[in-house]
């Protein structure tokens, strides 16, 4: 036995250690330095998942189904193979639209219906009380353990007044209010509250590693000498196989691995870590790693204990549940049955904690306030900062939860094992998937799916599971069970509709799952989805396609900012409302709140942070009051898209443009460098040398004029094409002979060919009627084609054929080679400015611009130009001309 006073004391201790943590990370928060900025804090604090259930159910349930605890901590391993493209996508969108619990996610995804959110908001305060009753049951517990001699169970006091639970639970309520609702955050984000929880994972994985060590190396002989007493047993044998002297039970193993799978992600306190607190989404890179592997340590002496306390103890002699406390107990180890029971303290108080917070959010954005808002004093045109207002609801809120946990214990808590406490919340957390998942993947989901397959599963899980529960522990009349209600049979709760062989649990999932997802998807398929539905669709379906600036807004109306500042500091408060605005004020490039634009991007941005202070469904009522908004239609939705989507086609060709400007300077510095740097070396060696031999001054001028020249061709063609693309070029129009233009082109460049090598052949018609056009752009045009073809035949075998082709709408040059030729992928790149394609050696040749300006000059006269190329196999650049 340990003194209460002791026991008592070390907890407030160990809570007050826990607080000062929390104060710690608010206070660097502050300061900007966040101590929960690290993927190990981000893992650490998903351990929330491993509550009292944990400490304690897992030991009881493994002394009595041997490894039939694994498949609660199977789901979340394999949940987390999924996680990097499931809860990754669930962190971005509540990243980019401020949301704050599930209850808000899920309606916001449909339309920001604040039916949906409370109905949401219901199913978790139902579905959340049995888990809140079961840390307080295995607190009780585990006081009663160390405070009273072996077996001895506590009393229940004949008065609520005097019973210590109660206490307890208002205890936690205190502390959680303490920890999570000390000031109003549109972000919602408790970096305090995020630090102690990580800082409890450690200590509550080390005290169970502790007692598993004593147990397992201090009492016997290892794992080994635990397993092998064990098999040496009849009455214990069978905890280490599967199947367990009967056919292995695929059902029951493939249900409690899909409700820790559903559990891991959509318990409100698990979404509060995982989502709604995480601070940079690849955090969840480690996390996806770091969290198995600390389910894996802190559940790998779970097995030696069950077998080692039933060795020690025997069997039906001591409560399972209790062997972490009662072997160090019986061995005379008060130090660690005390280290023990700080650690399953930790574990209920990190759970309490999380959920209340997350659940007292929900139920004062999703329930409450929208009550509220509909009343005149607080409704849409009062007046008043409601800060104080809304932290208040919340602390009710989690009193509430608290009491209602405190309720279910004594309604059910002693009849039920932890284990099954903790799996009948699950059930209800799982009929949360369908309308998330389906929202997040499908565009299809509409409001009245989810609605209905909510209420179906929620139903059912009622029907099948809730409602037994209670009838076993004496609540409820247990004739339905047997008989079925006014004796129909086939409405059995645990035989639903005459089906039979699966475990309780199992049966009541299949029924509540199966209507919740028909229901969903048939209501969806049967109705089309509302405008608004269709936009929050696209948006969270489509989260990683939305850049920041090429969102699509999917408002449209008329707006004050007076009046949508004034909305916002009633929630958020003036002096941190006038922070926002100034800041937005900056990103739109104003200097004065005044001058924001009160456009459709503002709404959003104010509809955007009230969501993180009262939910996007109070939000958008709230929005709706102050601005005159009209309706929104499937037409406008779509040609708001479509705007966004040529918002961002406009960004990608202006980063485009400037990479091209990048090369283009590149490229020009390159090409200006080479001929000054040959022109000052050559002057300088005349310089220095005044006796040079006449021939080779004659020789070095020579190059200097070829350099010069190649300057000025560099410089005409940027001049030439921006006079082009100005509008400010020269034309001189004329009626000209397009095969004396032809011919004029290639009569200049045959010197070059012959002396490469090259074949230059021509077919020329005998006789065109005239064109009007520039005859010196024309011949510029063709001398370009003629000049890369030089360059990219083989010298010595190269053959060029240019060839004229007459018709009644006008004429086609066409100028084709047997080079290296060039990818089709790569035929619209040779077009553009700055853009060179590389030659057989890898380099690049000229600075880009001949092709870009000869089709310019081609399309001013109403023209075109393209290419016929494959690699390898020549290239054949030909353009066309009007009559």
């Amino acid at each position: 036995m340990v003194a209460p006073a002791l026991v008592v004391g070390v907890t407030l201790a160990y809570l007050l250690i826990l607080f000062a943590v929390a104060y710690f990370g608010d206070k660097r928060a502050e300061a900007g330095r966040s101590v929960i900025a690290s993927s190990w804090v981000y893992a650490l604090s998903m351990a929330v998942y491993c509550t009292a259930w944990t400490y304690f159910g897992s030991v009881g349930r493994a002394a009595n189904a041997g490894v039939w605890f694994l498949p609660i901590y199977l789901g979340p391993m394999l949940a987390m193979i999924l996680a990097w493209l499931v809860v990754r996508k669930m962190i971005r969108i509540a990243k980019t639209y401020r949301i704050t619990s599930i209850a808000d996610f899920v309606a916001s995804r449909y339309g920001k219906s604040p039916l949906l959110a409370g109905l949401v908001t219901l199913i978790t305060v139902v579905g959340i009380v049995p888990y809140i009753a079961l840390q307080l049951k295995a607190i009780a517990s585990g006081y009663a353990v160390l405070t009273l001699p072996l077996g001895q169970s506590m009393a229940t006091p004949a008065d609520w007044w005097a019973d210590g639970v109660l206490y307890m639970a208002l205890a936690l309520a205190g502390f959680t209010i303490v920890f999570g609702t000390r000031h109003l955050d549109s972000s919602e984000r408790h970096e305090g509250m995020v630090a102690a929880i990580a800082f409890e994972s450690v200590v509550k994985l080390l005290a169970f590693l502790l007692v598993g060590a004593f147990v397992t190396y201090g009492m016997f002989g290892g794992m080994g000498d635990i397993f092998s007493q064990a098999l040496a047993q009849d009455n214990l044998k069978h905890l280490l196989a599967f199947d367990q002297g009967q056919p292995f039970a695929y059902s029951q193993w493939f249900t409690l691995t899909l409700l820790a799978m559903l559990s891991v992600v959509f318990l409100p306190r698990q979404f509060q870590v995982m989502v709604v607190e995480n601070v940079d989404e690849r955090h969840l890179r480690r996390a996806v790693w770091v969290f198995p592997l600390y389910l894996l340590l802190i559940n790998i002496f779970v097995l030696p204990i069950a077998l080692g306390g039933l060795l020690y103890f025997g069997v039906d002699t001591v409560d399972p549940e209790t062997f972490v406390l009662s072997l160090p107990l019986a061995q005379g180890h008060n130090w660690l049955a005390l280290v023990a029971f700080v650690g399953g303290v930790s574990a209920a108080t990190g759970m309490v904690v999380v959920e209340a917070i997350a659940v007292s959010t929900m139920v004062c954005n999703d329930l409450v306030m929208p009550l509220l808002l509909r009343t005149r004093r607080f409704g849409e045109r009062s007046g008043g900062d409601l800060t104080g207002l809304l932290l208040g609801i919340r602390r009710t809120a989690i009193v509430l939860i608290l009491l209602l946990g405190y309720v279910y214990f004594h309604l059910a808590g002693n009849t039920y094992a932890l284990v099954s406490i903790g799996l009948i919340s699950f059930a209800a957390v799982a009929q949360f998937a369908p309308a998330v998942l389906g929202g997040m993947y499908w565009k299809g989901g509409t409001r009245n799916g989810a609605l209905a397959g909510l209420l179906a599963g929620f139903v059912l899980w009622t029907y099948t599971l809730m409602l037994p529960s209670l009838a076993k522990s004496g609540w409820v009349s247990a004739d339905f069970l047997e008989y079925g209600p006014l004796g129909i049979a086939w409405l059995k709760p645990e035989a639903f509709l005459g089906l039979v062989g699966m475990d309780n649990l199992s049966h009541a999932l299949f029924w509540s799952l199966f209507a919740n997802i028909s229901a969903y998807v048939w209501v969806s398929l049967w109705q089309r989805p509302a405008a608004r539905e269709a936009s929050q669709a696209l948006l969270f379906v489509d989260v990683f396609q939305r850049t920041s600036v090429a969102h699509p807004v999917f408002w449209q109306g008329q707006a004050k900012v007076t009046d949508l500042l004034h909305l916002t500091g009633r929630f958020l408060g003036e002096a941190k409302t006038e922070r926002l605005f100034a800041d937005y004020a900056q990103q739109v490039g104003v200097h004065d709140i005044g001058q924001i634009p009160a456009d459709a991007k503002l709404v959003h941005f104010v509809e955007t942070q009230l969501t993180g202070a009262i939910g996007s469904a109070s939000a958008r009522v709230m929005v709706a009051s102050v601005v005159e908004e009209e309706a929104l239609e499937l037409d406008d939705v779509m040609r708001i898209l479509e705007e966004a989507s040529e918002l961002r086609i406009a960004l990608e060709q202006l980063k485009s443009l400037d990479h091209l400007k990048d090369d283009f300077m590149s490229s020009v510095t390159h090409e200006l460098r080479t001929p000054l740097t040959s022109i000052r070396a050559l002057t300088e060696m005349m310089q220095d040398d005044p006796e040079m031999e006449l021939e080779q001054r004659q020789q070095f001028l020579g190059i200097v004029v070829a350099e010069t020249e190649r300057l000025s061709r560099l410089v005409n063609q940027v001049l030439d094409m921006a006079k082009i693309e100005a509008g400010h070029a020269e034309w001189h129009n004329s009626d000209v002979d397009m095969c004396e233009i032809v011919q004029q082109a290639v009569n200049s460049v045959a010197g070059t060919c012959r002396e490469r090598g090259i074949a230059l052949q021509t077919d020329l018609p005998p006789q065109l009627a005239p064109l009007r056009a520039d005859a010196d752009r024309l011949v510029q045009v063709v001398l370009n084609l003629l000049s890369n073809a030089i360059k990219f035949v083989p010298e010595g075998s190269g053959k060029i054929d240019v060839r004229v082709r007459d018709s009644a709408a006008g004429v086609t040059v066409e100028v084709q080679d047997n080079g290296m030729g060039i990818a089709p992928d790569k035929h619209a790149q040779v077009f553009e400015k700055f853009r060179q394609v590389e030659n057989a050696a890898g380099s690049q040749q000229g600075t880009g611009l001949g092709l870009p300006i000869s089709r310019q000059i081609v399309e001013h006269f109403g023209g075109r130009m393209w290419l016929a190329s494959q690699a390898g196999r020549g290239a054949c650049f030909s353009f066309f001309l009007p009559r």
